[in-house]
């Protein structure tokens, strides 16, 4: 049963179609989406598949008892918490004890009181929205781990994981794989001239045309300082030089308005690949990429020069 605008899914498991009856009555009105289960094993598929945020489940059942599913639950360890309530006609101290040892963190006595029911799913909404925050949090904090602040662009961590599984990737169904690196030619000059600020917008908006020409599949990021990285797959060796070279030109084309003039700013690239039909290490086809780039920088500067494989 689905309740419009559902912020939280509730797994209720009951052998008892008269106490699922009564949950879903009790619950009817409430922002949930409910799922209902006769069985653990049930449960447990449902749970799998759904990744509800609060399980409800009897200790009696025909196959799982409720511990053994909080148990499994537990062990699953699944990266969303899940707030799980136990329901027992039980109510001595070992029970209870047993119930919350096995991964509960509630529990409501049989027959329930609704009142009881929703104020103890209030308490586990609570835990629940704080364990989302935390969560959200956490992923704002490992994407900036992996962001460069200045360009927005994957950091050399974030890329350097990326290609890592895309190299694999190549390895394993032959598709080619190009790192690429760019190098903005004679940048400390522009800082010196025009100062940082300057600079940063000449970083930003070589970002901007990497991100334009980085298609779904492929990525750029930058290194640090001057020197960014792109990782391009599917590309034949007879297109990949012109479209790096496409690339070179649509930067060294751009303006600049400075202090008053009007400059332009080129950069050199390094081309370095694998067909995926050789076993290469990520690192070395880097540095070969790298070596190339600097070939590039003595050759006279706004260059492209490519390593085919």
């Amino acid at each position: 049963m689905n309740h419009p605008g559902a912020k939280y899914e509730i797994l209720v498991v009951d052998d008892s179609p008269v106490y699922r009856k009564l949950v879903e009555q009790v619950l009817f009105s409430q922002p949930f989406s409910l799922l209902f289960a006769r069985n653990g094993r049930e449960a447990l598929e449902l749970y799998r598949k759904h990744s509800p945020c609060l399980v409800i489940t009897d200790w009696m059942m025909p196959d799982l008892s409720g511990p053994e599913l909080c148990q499994q639950i537990r062990t699953d360890c699944s990266e969303v918490y899940t707030y799980l309530i136990v329901m027992t006609s039980n109510t001595e101290k070992e029970n209870v004890v047993k119930a919350l040892e096995s991964g509960a963190d509630d529990y409501l006595t049989k027959p329930f009181d609704p009142g009881e029911m929703l104020a103890r799913i209030g308490v586990g909404r609570r835990i629940i929205d704080l364990n989302r925050e935390l969560a959200s949090k956490r992923l704002e904090l490992e994407e900036a781990a992996r962001t460069d602040p200045l360009t927005a662009l994957p950091n050399r961590r974030a890329i350097e994981d990326w290609a890592s599984r895309q190299l694999r990737g190549s390895a394993r169904h032959g598709f080619p794989f190009w790192v690429v690196i760019g190098d903005i030619d004679c940048f400390k000059s522009v800082n010196d001239t025009f100062g940082h600020d300057a600079g940063d917008i000449v970083l930003k908006t070589f970002a901007d045309l990497l991100k334009k020409n980085t298609r779904g599949s492929d990525m750029c990021g930058r290194l640090g300082g001057d020197e960014f990285l792109m990782i391009l797959t599917h590309v034949r060796e007879q297109s990949i030089e012109t479209a790096v070279t496409r690339l070179r030109e649509q930067f060294a084309a751009l303006s600049f308005p400075f202090k008053g003039q009007s400059i332009s700013v080129t950069a050199s690239f390094g081309v370095c690949g694998t067909n995926g039909n050789d076993d290469q290490e990520l690192v070395n086809i880097i540095r070969k990429a790298d070596q190339l780039l600097y070939e590039a920088k003595r050759a006279g500067r706004n260059l492209v020069r490519v390593a085919f494989p």
